[in-house]
């Protein structure tokens, strides 16, 4: 049986590595890993605890159009914080539209600015 033990990292496609830096970096605060090496493309990897979120600048062949408004409801990477309050504030202070989980857990959705949607999860 195979054993799987962790997620190592997601990627998500953008149009600009420095747009999704302003978000990513600046609003929620993950830190650039420097360890990344040249792919022939720009992007950037960022630590998550223990994982990464990988930042590829390539072609994105998804429409970005037509989306459902509320992440919950489309392809999403979901990331456990410890305080989601907090989460809430940089996202309010930054003016990115959020939504709450439907399914009544401490929760939150948003889009970053390429569309890509993102789960924020308060920790048990």
């Amino acid at each position: 049986m195979i054993e799987y033990l962790e997620i190592a990292h997601v990627s998500v496609l953008v149009a600009k590595t420095e747009r999704a830096l302003c978000f990513y970096r600046d609003v929620l605060g993950l830190r650039v890993l420097p360890e990344r090496p040249d792919l022939g493309y720009p992007g950037a990897w960022l630590a998550v605890g223990g994982q990464q979120i990988h930042l590829l600048e390539l072609p994105n062949m998804d429409a970005n159009t037509g989306r459902p408004a509320h992440g919950g409801r489309d392809r999403h990477t979901a990331i456990l914080v410890r305080n989601l309050a907090l989460v809430r504030e940089a996202l309010h202070l930054a003016g990115i539209a959020y939504t709450s989980s439907r399914s009544g857990r401490d929760a939150l959705f948003c889009r970053d600015p390429d569309g890509n949607a993102l789960e924020f999860m308060a920790s048990p």
